[in-house]
């Protein structure tokens, strides 16, 4: 098979679905992306972006449905790429956050993480069934969603311990940072997806 043959039709409902979970993401990432600003917090910030970059993941696979195998295999490993972006923007955020080193407010945090995980499950359940249609692709969409909802569980605890036990930065900023590593093995996971599917496409 060469690069210009097309693949097989995707599966009815699928370009509906990443459709619609690229809307999603888009619209919460930027309610979540205010408030994090607002209230200086590292793993809001990290998990906003990782909104924005689900939303670009999501539009790249509805423009990729039909292509032939190599070429989603290729695309594949670029959206392996695009996993790490959220981890080098909350690397920064970090390390800016140690510049003034305050926790942030713990009732919009748990609630802006609450809303972000009905987002995510929302976007899981849609996703589930057709993780494995498309190879690589709705892979990474899906793995992406089920990773930030875990995510999100983590930034609602995170308000609570702030609010309850530890009015501290260091709460915050740990999550963050292991968001940051979550989307790094996701990123690793896709990538050796693709590779594996670049290798059979091209034999």
């Amino acid at each position: 098979m060469n690069d210009t043959e097309r693949g097989p039709s995707p599966p009815p409902g699928l370009r509906r679905t990443v459709g619609l979970v690229g809307i999603l993401n888009l619209s919460w990432f930027g309610v979540e992306f205010f408030v994090a600003l607002a209230i200086g917090s590292v793993s809001l910030f990290a998990d906003s972006v990782d909104f924005l970059e689900d939303a670009a993941i999501n539009v790249l696979i509805f423009a990729a449905l039909g292509w032939s195998a190599l070429a989603r295999a290729r695309l594949g490993m670029a959206l392996a790429a695009i996993l790490l972006v959220p981890a080098a923007a909350t690397l920064w955020a970090a390390w800016s956050k140690l510049g003034a080193f305050v926790a942030p407010a713990p009732a919009p945090l748990s609630l802006t993480g609450a809303g972000a995980l009905a987002v995510n499950l929302l976007c899981a359940v849609l996703l589930a069934r057709h993780r494995r249609a498309q190879g690589s692709l709705t892979r990474a969409a899906y793995l992406s969603a089920r990773n930030d909802a875990f995510a999100n569980v983590a930034i609602i605890v995170t308000g609570l311990l702030t609010a309850f036990v530890w009015r501290s930065a260091w709460p915050d900023l740990i999550v963050g940072l292991a968001i940051a590593a979550l989307n790094a093995d996701a990123a690793r996971e896709v990538f050796e997806a693709a590779r594996g599917e670049h290798e059979r496409a091209r034999a």
